[in-house]
């Protein structure tokens, strides 16, 4: 990947395809980057190559629209290129089958998606528990079960989907912990029937699970999880409306798998990179960049579009790409402004309509503070760095009031995922004591944005290779 074109899409879920293709409708040369080997995103996710799956499932169907529409387009796609650098002008770095590779355009648009929220417990880090969305991938992807015996745990709509993914692939699935209770579910529905397909959907996997007679524990989190090297159970306490424990563990269940998930974190590392404006927005997964209706961010010829610029769902990313897709036309000269009004109206207007079961999605796997609140001082918060609550509190007593200087204090947040899995929660803690997610902000944006080997960056090279200057005259 070299050289120069008009736009550069990173990201090829519904957001960053979409957005392509609409632009190389309207003779934008476009790159799109992904890492995966093809496009789809986390929710349109293709199989590895040579593996059966079921051609009627919406990833399958939907996905594979989507992939044959790139497929017959001029889109420059380059799949299996992890990004970890993005400069002025633009540059993108990433590293491919043949090492870095780099591309300039004068426009950039960050589809980058989001990344699952875990709020930590006691043995979170045994082997055996996943997240909820890494549950679907081992599903969608690898069409492989994350267990025999499995606990799904959590809050939100992906937890009946991945119980029901499990089932239908052939599981067992020994519990539903469920942190939200029918009450919660009841004032969602409303919204949710906004949008019939899905809610039938919803309904399906919820008939499915029935059927097999897995037990759903309402008001219930993770107390812990037990195991000697490996999972081998999970106990359960009872929790109030807010996601705080209000009793004793009640519960134990023999398990060795638990898929777990408190919602998702908006990717918006490469905004942050640009010191775009962010607000923070609990409904929309934390911080997201500020935009304007089409995509563009305050810095100029960036834009962010599909959960990496707010949690919204599939449908409204799809469209929000090809409202993106329209603005870079517009930005490149190449669409007039009454024509650019006149296209992107009726999409406006379906984004708009999607809004009231979006929000009411969202707003089920939004983060619970009390739920963090309640973390023991000993429970590990970044998983990378082994730095467990205490740390972090003792660093505020220490002086720290922002999570940069947290960074600095703890190594929070330094570790190969760059605080992807510990940062939202970190930030949360430290914000309880200092006043606000406002206050405490968020880390600073630097590359690499994703962890890449130095050797897979230099190549091959012996020390022969490098240039001794000759020795200065006495």
């Amino acid at each position: 990947m070299s050289g120069e074109c008009d736009l550069i899409v990173i990201g090829a879920g519904p957001a960053g395809a979409n957005a392509a293709l609409v632009a190389r409708q309207h003779g934008l040369r476009v790159v799109l980057i992904d890492e995966q080997p093809d496009a789809g995103g986390q929710v349109w996710r293709a199989p590895w190559p040579g593996l059966a799956r079921d051609a009627n499932a919406p990833e399958a169907r939907d996905g594979d629209a989507l992939r044959a529409r790139l497929g017959a387009s001029a889109v420059d796609c380059r799949f299996g290129r992890r990004v970890w650098s993005v400069t002025s002008g633009y540059r993108v770095d990433a590293l491919g089958p043949d090492g870095n590779e780099a591309v300039c355009a004068p426009l950039l648009i960050a589809a980058t998606g989001a990344h699952e929220r875990v709020v930590p417990f006691p043995g979170w880090t045994l082997p055996g528990v996943i997240g909820l969305a890494a549950a679907t991938v081992l599903l969608k992807s690898h069409l492989v079960l994350p267990g025999e015996r499995v606990v799904v745990a959590g809050c939100g709509p992906l937890l009946a989907a991945v119980a029901a993914g499990i089932v239908k692939a052939g599981g067992e699935v020994v519990a539903i912990v469920d942190l939200a209770g029918p009450a919660e579910w009841l004032k969602a529905f409303p919204a949710m029937a906004s949008r019939p397909r899905l809610l039938a959907r919803g309904m399906g996997w919820a008939l499915k699970l029935a059927s097999k007679r897995v037990p759903v524990h309402f008001r219930y989190g993770i107390a812990a999880a037990e195991g000697e090297g490996q999972l081998e159970r999970v106990r359960l306490v009872p929790v109030d409306e807010h996601g705080a424990p209000c009793a004793e563990p009640t519960l134990t269940l023999t398990s060795d798998a638990l898929c777990i998930g408190h919602g998702l974190v908006p990717g918006a590392e490469i905004t942050r990179l640009f010191r775009a404006r962010h607000l923070y927005q609990p409904l929309r997964g934390g911080w997201v960049p500020e935009l304007d209706g089409f995509g563009r961010t305050s810095v100029p010829g960036l834009l962010a579009i599909g959960d990496g610029a707010g949690l919204k769902g599939a449908a409204p990313a799809e469209i929000g790409g090809r409202i993106a897709g329209l603005a870079a036309a517009h930005d490149a000269g190449r669409l007039a402004r009454d024509a650019f009004e006149q296209a992107a109206a009726p999409l406006l207007k379906q984004r708009e309509n999607l809004a009231a079961f979006a929000d009411a999605s969202a707003g089920m796997m939004a983060l619970r503070p009390a739920q963090v609140a309640a973390i023991s001082p000993e429970t590990i918060i970044c998983r990378c760095e082994d730095v467990p609550r205490a740390e972090i509190d003792a660093a505020f007593a220490a002086g720290a009031r922002d999570v940069n200087q947290l960074k600095h204090f703890t190594r929070c947040g330094m570790g190969p995922c760059q605080g992807r899995m510990c940062g939202d929660v970190a930030a949360q803690l430290l914000a309880a004591q200092v006043g606000s997610r406002e206050a405490v902000g968020y880390w600073t944006g630097r590359p690499p944005l994703r962890p890449v080997g130095f050797e897979a960056l230099i190549g091959s090279f012996s020390y022969d290779d490098i240039p001794i200057p000759k020795p200065a005259p006495l």
